[in-house]
């Protein structure tokens, strides 16, 4: 009899990371300029991070999908409370170039929305497929509703 090889529930947190990278990246190149090729790569890294977040959002539970998305939002609120100060006045407190630390920031901003709004959405899909429509009684289909006036 050959081996029994265990399955187990793999949740590819790869997926996840290049889904934040791909998303980072088109942050990145929207910040650079807003010319018509930059917005077509970074339309296309967006899409490739939507497909890796649902490939991830695929592979685990309600659960951890709905915490993820939760920590994804308080990530990208604290990173948004940086653009209060200015991503100018905070680049210029580290050290190194302000230009390349401000689009960095605007970098990390873009791929936090994005991500936290994709988990958010796919859990959205995920519950509304839950709930499913219910059908409806016979008597409803023939019209014959009971009714309290009778």
């Amino acid at each position: 009899m050959p081996p029994v090889l265990p399955t187990v529930h793999r949740s590819d947190r790869l997926s996840l990371a290049v889904s934040f990278a791909l998303f980072a990246g088109a942050g990145a190149t929207t910040a650079a300029g807003d010319a018509l090729g930059p917005t077509a790569g970074a339309t296309a890294l967006a899409v490739g991070g939507v497909y890796c977040t649902a490939r991830y959002a695929d592979r685990v539970s309600r659960k951890e999908l709905a915490q993820l998305a939760l920590g994804l939002w308080i990530g990208f609120l604290a990173i948004a409370g940086l653009h209060l100060a200015g991503l100018g006045t905070i680049a210029s407190v580290v050290p190194g170039s302000t230009t390349v630390l401000a689009h960095s920031l605007m970098a990390v901003t873009w791929a936090s929305l994005l991500s936290s709004c994709s988990a958010t959405v796919f859990l959205g899909f995920r519950e509304y497929a839950r709930t499913g429509t219910e059908l409806p009684e016979e008597q409803v289909l023939e019209g014959e509703t009971p009714s309290d006036y009778r």
